[in-house]
């Protein structure tokens, strides 16, 4: 396995920890803030089919895949959506948000790549994301896993082109919430047609 790069100049490490931070903090304050409170899940929910509803949607898609250290469930808020809305679009808007909310790791694994480096999953992950780079993340991000988190992580630490990242990250992303998407509206649809 080749050896990992040198970490960024300092100024630019600190930044990158900071923005890190800042995200993670504003992301885990506002799912619990959204959420967790039956009235405002209510009112979300209701949002849903407002014209803001797809804002709304890649929103609560980015917050659910900016948490790492609480998971929320993003692909249930793409289903419950879709069977109010336009499977299509929810799908794509979903996962554009979802895609935008994994940064969080990518940049977390930027940032801190001596706290990583020691594991034997870190060398498992890193072993692959080496070999296979961009597949590696593709895959993982087109099923639904635990293991996404750890990938962007490994991929920040091994400083894998960010537009790269974030390219197959969406694609992943999109195609995975189209298909749950139109899944959960059929589903629907079947069960009470």
């Amino acid at each position: 396995m080749s050896a990992v790069p040198p970490p960024p100049p300092p100024r630019r490490l600190r930044l990158i920890q900071i923005l890190t931070v800042a995200i993670l903090v504003v992301a885990f304050a506002t799912t619990i803030f959204f959420l967790f409170d039956p009235t405002r899940r209510a009112q979300l929910e209701a949002l849903i089919n407002s014209p803001l509803g797809l804002a709304v949607i890649f929103f609560l898609s980015l917050i659910s895949n900016a948490t790492l250290i609480l998971p929320v469930p993003g692909l249930a808020l793409t289903a419950l959506a879709a069977t109010a809305g336009n499977p299509l679009a929810i799908g794509i808007v979903a996962g554009l948000g979802q895609a935008l909310g994994e940064t969080t790791g990518y940049l977390a694994g930027y940032s801190s790549q001596t706290l990583i480096d020691s594991s034997p999953r870190y060398t498992r992950m890193a072993s692959w994301m080496q070999r296979y780079g961009a597949l590696t993340i593709f895959i993982l991000a087109l099923i639904p896993n635990p293991f996404f988190d750890a990938a962007g992580i490994v991929a920040g630490a091994l400083r894998m082109r960010f537009l790269l990242y974030l390219g197959v990250t969406i694609a992943g992303k999109v195609i995975k919430n189209v298909a749950l998407a139109y899944a959960a509206a059929g589903g629907v649809d079947w069960f009470l047609g």
